[in-house]
This record gives structure tokens, C-alpha cells and sequence, in this order.
């Protein structure tokens, strides 16, 4: 019998219109308060990658060209770190290749998101993924061939195996999915330069970390180099340090890494059920950037998974998932006490302007 659980169906960022990656249930958190934002600096000290035609550059620029340079240096905060690129298009060789030479040239290491299972996020904002199983080990084997023998760190299906533990899958979704990326797993740690980090959700998610556990071990993350938490949400860092520490000590001392894009303020905190804290909320900011020094053996780096002005979903009046929301970016990126200008109409605010 397994303990309560709750279950959010989080909005990913599609790229190509991405993730992406992160629920019906509202997340709330638990543990310590949010510590104070972190000042993210520019990425010269990460070992990863940093895309040079990101959004958030894009926008920086346009906004230079209109003369909000104050605006345009706070988002630039963004622009400056390495954020993940996201693998979501029915062919992902060429991105893949194209990320990991461009980071190869630079000497660093791209951060890939590998997001396409079949049944993807249960039909909500960020529904779709591979058709069938076998069109996804396909999809897999065309991702892993584009890498190559370039170095490259994979974050493997964001929210995959925690909805297999919520019971949000139907029935020959969830027979099939744990097995599919198990072999996911082996797939991408068959090219010697790739580093594969498993999915696991987050601190406020599942909380039988039993049942979590024994699925993220049928979904191969023993031969992975460990598990993935807070991608696309909230939770601090501390928090999610104490649910990974507990987490890995149910899998032998498994090593993860954190998104902590996002988490600066923590999470949204609310008693309205039906507020999708998870969703665009208000009030965020940006987290620790990007390191490999996270002080902790067992946290293998920080990482920026969710990129950090793409909304989550169409909530609160934003664009859909994946799309670039600039104000929402402008909200994150400003240091603590500066005010933020009011958002303009959402045509505004989901295109460069």
C-alpha cells in the first residue's frame, strides 16, 4: 500500500516548442522556506554549454534596440547561462549532433533533454511523445547516433517515471513504460561520452519514495549515472537536497542533479487546490546558476533544465507551453526588491518586443 500522493501534470516546454518538461493535484511544498534568490552571474565557471542564439539573448538585444537597457541587462542574467536543450522533434539526430559539436568547438558540455515517451505528461499542457514503443526506441537510437562520441550530459524524460508511480498512465501506457526507458538508459550509455541522469520529479510529488524508488530502478537508473529532481519546478534547493538524500539512500547511495532555474523564491504557496502553483506562478526567481560545486558528493551539479522565460503552460494568461514569454523572463531575471514593470498584452509578451 502506498503512501498519499500528489500528483501534478506539469506544463513542459515544447522546443521545437519544448518541455517541456514539468501536472492535476497542486504541488505545496514542505520543509524549510524559500532561502533567499541567488544572483545568477555570468557562466564562464559551469562546464556547460551556453547557446549562443538562445531566447533570451534574442531578447536582450531587441530590448537594447528599444532602449529598456535596464530590462535587457536582466534578462541578460538569463541569456548567460547554459540552460538544456530540449529533444522533442520526431527526428532528433540533427539537433543532437549540431548541440554537441557546437559545445565540443566551445570546449563544454551540453546539457540534452530527451522528452518524447509515448503518453507524454498524460495528455496535459505538454501531451504527445512517440506513437508507439517502437517508434520511440527508434527515436532514442537517432538521438544516441547524433551525439555520437561528443560529450554530453542527457536528462532522460522529465515527469516519466513519476507519473508511472501517480497512476496517471493508462494501463498499457504504464506496463510499457518503465521497460522503454530502461532501455533508454542502455541506448544513450552505450556512446562512451554521455552522461545519463534519470528523471525522478520532485520533493513535493511523490511521496512514497518506496514505490518511487523500486520504479526509477525498473527504469534503468542503476546503469545510469543517477536521477534528475525539480526539473521545471520550484522547490528550494535545500528541500530538494533532503528528498534526494532519502531518495538516494533507497538506491545505494545513487548520485543526482538539480534544476534550480527557477527556485530562488521557492515555490508558490497556496491553499487553493485548483491555483496550479506548478503553472506560471508569480513572484519567482531565478535560482543558483549552473555548477558542478554544489558542495555535496552526491549532487553531481545544478543545472538549468527548465529554461527560464519559457511558460509552462497556457495558465494565468500566458502562451503555451514551451513558448517564450518575456515578461514572465523579465520577472525571474530582476534582482530581489526591483520592481517589475506591469505585463503588457499577451501578444506582447510572447514574441521578442
Amino acid at each position: 500500500m502506498t503512501g498519499a500522493r500528489t500528483v501534478r501534470f506539469r506544463a513542459g516546454a515544447r522546443y521545437g516548442a519544448a518541455v517541456l518538461v514539468c501536472a492535476g493535484a497542486v504541488c505545496l511544498a514542505w520543509g524549510p522556506g524559500p532561502a533567499a534568490a541567488t544572483d545568477p552571474g555570468d557562466g564562464a565557471d559551469s562546464p556547460f554549454w551556453v547557446e549562443p542564439s538562445g531566447r533570451a539573448g534574442k531578447q536582450a538585444r531587441t530590448w537594447e534596440e528599444r532602449g529598456r537597457d535596464g530590462d535587457a541587462e536582466a534578462v541578460r542574467r538569463i541569456a548567460e547561462q547554459p540552460t538544456a536543450v530540449w529533444l522533442t522533434s520526431d527526428d532528433p539526430r540533427a539537433q543532437a549532433a549540431h548541440v554537441t559539436e557546437e559545445a565540443e568547438r566551445a570546449s563544454r558540455i551540453p546539457l540534452l533533454v530527451a522528452y518524447n515517451v509515448p503518453h507524454r505528461d498524460c495528455g496535459q499542457y505538454s501531451s504527445g511523445g512517440a506513437p508507439t514503443a517502437a517508434a520511440y526506441r527508434a527515436w532514442v537510437s537517432r538521438a544516441a547516433a547524433g551525439i555520437g562520441e561528443h560529450r554530453a550530459w542527457v536528462v532522460l524524460e522529465p515527469d516519466a517515471v513519476a507519473q508511472w508511480a501517480s497512476g496517471c498512465l493508462p494501463k498499457a501506457a504504464a506496463r510499457e513504460r518503465l521497460g522503454l526507458l530502461a532501455e533508454a538508459v542502455r541506448t544513450l550509455k552505450a556512446r562512451r561520452g554521455v552522461s545519463v541522469y534519470v528523471d525522478a520529479g520532485n520533493a513535493g510529488w511523490i511521496s512514497d519514495q518506496a514505490l518511487l524508488a523500486d520504479a526509477l530502478r525498473r527504469a534503468g537508473v542503476g546503469a545510469a549515472d543517477g536521477f534528475a529532481l525539480n526539473v521545471s519546478n520550484f522547490h528550494t534547493t535545500p528541500v530538494t537536497r533532503q528528498y534526494g538524500d532519502r531518495l538516494s539512500a533507497r538506491l545505494g547511495g545513487a548520485h543526482y542533479i538539480i534544476d534550480t532555474s527557477r527556485n530562488g523564491n521557492g515555490p508558490l504557496r497556496t491553499d487553493d487546490p485548483g491555483a496550479e502553483s506548478w503553472c506560471n506562478p508569480p513572484g519567482r526567481a531565478l535560482g543558483t546558476p549552473p555548477t558542478t560545486a554544489t558542495g555535496d558528493a552526491r549532487v553531481d551539479a545544478f543545472v538549468w533544465v527548465k529554461r527560464p522565460g519559457e511558460s509552462d503552460g497556457s495558465c494565468r494568461g500566458a502562451p503555451p507551453a514551451g513558448h517564450w514569454w518575456s515578461e514572465y523572463a523579465l520577472g525571474l531575471a530582476r534582482p530581489p526588491g526591483e520592481a517589475t514593470p506591469a505585463r503588457p498584452p499577451l501578444a506582447a509578451a510572447t514574441t521578442p518586443g
